[in-house]
């Protein structure tokens, strides 16, 4: 690789690029990476060379591929962004900052898998300024990749895990297919390295005969369009070894089982050859029932573009028939990427570009405005995720318009997703004109219809069933206005009562000038936050009169006893091996939804009634709790406490599993105290163990002893 190859890629699709400002970024790169190397050897420079050259592949323009030579610079080097501001201009120098703020993803580098969430977090930030952040940290998870041979066998499976779990899902959603099976072969080859053996294997072993039948269907197949007066390029290829690891893992299913693992692609001139080629393929061979798909009437959100059939091919073997136009197949294979047309400056703010296509790809829209609807990091990461891997279908508005939507997403969902009002004042919803429940799971084709009323106003039954990060945020901060007030309307009469027992109130400390002292000490932007820290129990009206009148040692008696009813102090309680931040004799109870284990990570909230209440981290029912009520908690030293704790393993089903569980269980020093089992599928077995553990070393050493037994497919824990 040189940078006249990168040139050449670059020219090759946009003749009048600036060669010299090109080589004049590598230069620079070349300049301040110099002496570094990469874990391969190689100098530092292969790697934005490389990374460059994969957004020169996307058909980007030139300030997104120079980012790709200068996206290290300023965290790995001395470079400074105002060097590169002042060499490339104030678009390259927003692009390489909106990179360098995403910190290096380290899945698990903290127990409680901050740092990931925080990461993924920051990174669609940047995207949410300008979205080429995303396709240059893409390129850069691909070139890694490539070289991920180089690292030792902890770090490969760690990288390829995460590589599978979100950067080739996330190629998938912006429809970059070619990149999106390169990541995956790639994890799949590292991850599962066996079964990614066994599978090339029996590939290459009916290559030829596989060839020789690719190559008489197409023959077949052009002969029969040319006939009919349609241009058509025909092409064959067999699945991918991934596609066909998920395939037999998914119907557990052998090799030898396998149908349809030759898939053809039938490319015309215009929408209409697509549906003349298609009637053409049906005539011919008799279809799959159930596996049409129309993708050129309804496009993915990706902007994918095809018509998808499965039939009964020659000597009786199943084959996929894509149809689709050469355009259609350019947006295939580019993605979002082929439709993007950067124009300059955004003409309302003059920093991130105008993007022409973009406001087509519903997906990425929902995306980009996650993080600012989520707060929670870590709930970010899980929404994101689920959203990865969501089947899309589409239902239609009243006037007719599709919208897109991951499979799951409910009528509530579909409110907010028209407009956040519609969502807050939701009242019900018809759907093909029937009414139907708010927790009503949208289906393709629906036509949907929200009844909305003024009165009407988000509960918090409703984050029970919502799908979707922008209707669960929503709901969760108008349900803590409400909390707010209540919390300012407590914490008001609260204060007022102990006021009133030194002979001093509100009012006055107003006229005397000493509420702005009041609010000084305390870090209270005004009186109402003052009283919303008392009323939530993070400042004691006992605390402010002190201040106000020290060295009395006032013992509020009305706010104390008002405390004990508020938050249940009616008792000094152990902790169970809890330590609190700013310790006030609070009782500490466990969520019952995550019972946490000592050692895992935990979080804590003042609950009106019940003191201190612990939970996991990454607990929904924390995640949606007021970020004034959270406090600081943490295990102390050697602190064991019991637990029930459920863990769900998926496994074949076959004699003597079920035992050699048990022995993996026992093997760890612990006793099943229940287990239940239940089929699942033809061969496959669910099995549900209870058992009572310490700390979350235990959970651990069973986790692993459980995943090293043959026939165990997956193992979690099951929290209620």
């Amino acid at each position: 690789m040189s940078v006249q190859d990168l040139i050449g890629a670059i020219q090759a699709y946009n003749p009048d690029a600036d060669r010299g400002v090109v080589e004049q970024a590598y230069r620079f790169s070349a300049k301040v990476h110099k002496g570094q190397k990469r874990a391969s050897g190689e100098p530092y420079l292969t790697h934005p060379l490389a990374v460059a050259i994969i957004l020169a592949e996307m058909h980007l323009d030139t300030a997104t591929v120079i980012t790709g030579l200068l996206h290290d610079t300023v965290e790995d080097t001395l470079a400074t962004l105002d060097e590169l501001r002042e060499e490339f201009g104030g678009e390259v120098a927003a692009l390489v900052d909106g990179v360098t703020k995403i910190s290096l993803m380290e899945a698990g580098h903290d127990e409680e898998g901050r740092a990931e969430a925080e990461s993924v977090r920051k990174m669609f930030l940047a995207s949410a300024r300008d979205a080429r952040v995303l396709l240059v940290k893409l390129a850069d998870r691909t070139h890694n990749m490539r070289t991920i041979d180089h690292l030792d066998g902890g770090k490969q499976a760690r990288v390829a895990r995460e590589t599978l779990e979100l950067y080739a899902p996330l190629a998938h959603r912006l429809g970059i297919q070619w990149l999106k099976t390169e990541l995956e072969e790639t994890a799949f080859r590292v991850i599962w390295s066996q079964e990614h053996q066994a599978i090339c294997e029996r590939l290459a072993e009916g290559r030829a005969e596989r060839q020789g039948y690719i190559n008489e269907v197409s023959g077949l197949l052009a002969k029969q369009l040319e006939q009919a007066g349609l241009e058509a390029e025909i092409s064959g290829r067999p699945k991918t070894p991934y596609s066909i690891f998920r395939k037999m893992e998914k119907q557990d299913i052998g090799y030898d089982e396998l149908h349809d693992l030759v898939a053809f692609r039938c490319l015309v001139d215009s929408e209409r050859d697509c549906y003349d080629a298609l009637g053409l393929v049906h005539a011919n061979w008799r279809p799959v029932p159930g596996r049409f798909r129309d993708y050129v009437a309804l496009p993915k959100t990706n902007l994918y573009q095809s018509l998808h059939t499965t039939v009964i091919g020659p000597y009786g073997e199943r084959m996929e028939v894509q149809v689709r136009t050469h355009e259609m197949h350019r947006v295939a294979e580019h993605g979002v990427a082929a439709h993007w047309r950067y124009k300059g400056p955004h003409p309302d703010n003059g920093t991130a570009p105008a993007i022409d296509g973009a406001e087509h790809s519903d997906w990425l829209q929902r995306l980009l405005e996650s993080p600012q609807q989520v707060d929670d990091p870590r709930q970010f990461l899980d929404a994101i995720k689920e959203d990865l891997f969501a089947d899309e279908i589409v239902v239609f508005t009243p006037k007719g318009e599709p919208l897109s939507f991951p499979k799951g997403h409910t009528a509530v969902d579909f409110a907010y997703r028209i407009h956040s009002d519609i969502g807050d004042h939701c009242a019900g919803a018809r759907v093909n004109g029937q009414l139907v429940p708010l927790r009503y799971q949208l289906q393709p084709g629906d036509t949907v219809e929200v009844i909305t009323t003024e009165d009407q106003q988000p509960v918090r039954d409703w984050l029970k069933f919502v799908r979707s990060g922008r209707a669960r945020a929503r709901i969760t901060a108008k349900l803590r206005q409400v909390e707010r007030r209540k919390a300012i309307a407590l914490g008001r009469e609260m204060l007022e009562r102990d006021l009133a027992r030194q002979q001093l109130d509100l009012a006055r400390l107003r006229r005397e000038g000493r509420m702005a002292e009041l609010l000084k000490r305390f870090k209270k932007a005004d009186e109402d936050a003052l009283c919303e820290a008392v009323g939530f129990g993070r400042t004691t009206a006992r605390q402010v009169i002190e201040f106000l009148l020290p060295g009395k040692g006032v013992e509020s008696v009305g706010s104390r006893s008002k405390l004990k009813t508020l938050f249940g102090f009616l008792e000094r309680r152990p902790r169970q091996g809890v330590a609190v931040a700013a310790d006030e004799d609070l009782v500490v109870r466990f969520g019952k939804c995550c019972e946490p284990l000592p050692g895992e990570g935990i979080v804590g909230f003042i609950t009106r009634g019940s003191g201190v209440t612990v939970h996991a981290v990454g607990c929904q029912r924390f995640a949606d709790a007021n970020p004034e009520r959270r406090v600081e908690v943490s295990w102390e030293k050697g602190a064991r406490a019991p637990r029930r704790v459920k863990i769900q393993v998926t496994s074949r089903d076959r004699p003597g599993m079920l035992a050699g569980m048990s022995q993996a269980i026992a093997a760890a020093g612990v006793n099943i105290d229940k287990v239940h089992t239940k089929k699942a599928g033809e061969s496959g077995a669910m099995n549900l163990f209870e058992l009572t553990l310490f700390n979350v070393d235990e959970l651990q050493r069973i986790e692993r002893n459980l995943r090293r037994v043959p026939g165990v497919k997956a193992v979690e824990r099951v929290r209620t």
